[in-house]
């Protein structure tokens, strides 16, 4: 498709869950609703169209050993790419990934720099490993490496305790969180456990990752103070597994994440009841594949999220949370078109007939 083609996208295009047009037209690789005059060279693509999926907890440039090459996040990308991942909230990574801003045929991401953790309490080779006394530091430099996110690793196994402990004295993370704001930067956190939730929120923490520990006292401070959370229930499914390979050294600590496992679909659907924001992330780039936003999407309907509700949260919502244009007239041309209707049934977005990224037919 030549830099002058026009693309015509008709049958029903989904600029929101309840705006719902016939066509649009994508001329220089942005959005129109209004049809070019004059338009000769001119591609058609039918079906249902959505803005390019947002993965909201993604790892660019990591896997279980921590960084990677260039050509392994360039297929960690393209993998999330053909799922229809076209805009990723980098939650974390070692690697210097602002080569993938130069090119036009992969996702958007927004990125949080390099995880921020306790010393000797997160998995080797992923974060900057320091004590309290660095923290407001750290997170300064992280600020200004990152796109307008910072990544803190709230909780990790206390190997004194044999289970999962807080991370951060309150004192040390609310300094921190408040020089992230005063740079400009929000800030969120890893968190499977209970303790350090209130701590944090109470900080001024503006995103909390998994949060499978919140609770019925937890919960209703989250949606007081407007604090996200992105369960990353794909990822949350592997605690079993992961509880079983810690049975023998760490009995408590493989107890207690069975336990969050058992009642994750439970704390993921009080959280949404109380007005909790809830969007969608997989912690791809870890221990899991890429590719996996379709399958995020069906287990926050399986956890009882309505199902326009949870495709929002891949889209419509999860866009205008990260302050990034939808099917907006004049935005750049990222959308993803799909056989049926993805608000009738989700499962319709674990096959893209066509994926559109900056004008251009990529997949």
């Amino acid at each position: 498709m030549s830099d002058r083609a026009v693309l015509h996208v008709k049958g029903r295009v989904l600029v929101g869950p309840d705006d719902v047009r016939d066509e649009l037209w994508v001329v220089g690789g942005r959005i129109s609703y209004e049809r070019p005059t004059g338009a000769r060279d001119i591609r058609t693509v039918e079906g249902w169209a959505l803005p390019g999926l947002v993965d909201a907890h993604c790892h660019v440039g990591l896997d279980a050993d921590g960084p990677v090459p260039d050509d392994v996040s360039e297929k960690q990308a393209l993998t999330d790419r053909e799922a229809g991942t076209l805009l990723i909230r980098d939650a974390g990574s070692p690697s210097d990934t602002r080569w993938i801003d130069d090119r036009a045929d992969l996702p958007k991401i927004i990125r949080a720099g390099r995880h921020i953790a306790r010393t000797r309490r997160y998995i080797r080779n992923y974060a900057h490993e320091i004590e309290p006394e660095d923290l407001v530091a750290y997170v300064a430099q992280e600020a200004r490496r990152g796109d307008g996110w910072v990544k803190l690793v709230g909780d990790w196994i206390d190997r004194e305790t044999g289970d999962l402990g807080a991370c951060w004295p309150r004192e040390a993370v609310a300094a921190a969180i408040a020089e992230a704001h005063r740079l400009g930067a929000r800030v969120t956190a890893h968190c499977f456990a209970e303790d350090s939730l209130r701590d944090l929120v109470e900080a001024g923490i503006d995103c909390v990752e998994h949060a499978t520990g919140l609770t019925e006292e937890t919960i209703p401070l989250f949606a007081s103070r407007g604090v996200a959370i992105v369960p990353t229930l794909v990822n949350i499914a592997t605690f079993p597994q992961l509880a079983a390979g810690g049975e023998t050294k760490f009995p408590r600590w493989s107890a207690h994440m069975r336990a969050l496992h058992e009642r994750r679909y439970d704390t993921v659907r009080a959280a949404y009841d109380a007005g909790v924001p809830v969007y969608v992330g997989t912690d791809a780039g870890g221990s899991l594949a890429h590719g996996l936003v379709a399958g995020e999407v069906a287990e926050l309907v399986t956890a009882g999220i309505p199902p326009v509700e949870a495709l929002s949260a891949t889209a419509w919502g999860a866009r205008r949370w990260l302050g990034r244009p939808g099917l907006d007239e004049g935005a750049p041309a990222d959308l993803v078109v799909y056989e049926g209707d993805p608000r009738a049934d989700v499962r319709v977005l674990a096959a893209p007939r066509r994926v559109v990224l900056n004008g251009r037919v990529v997949g």
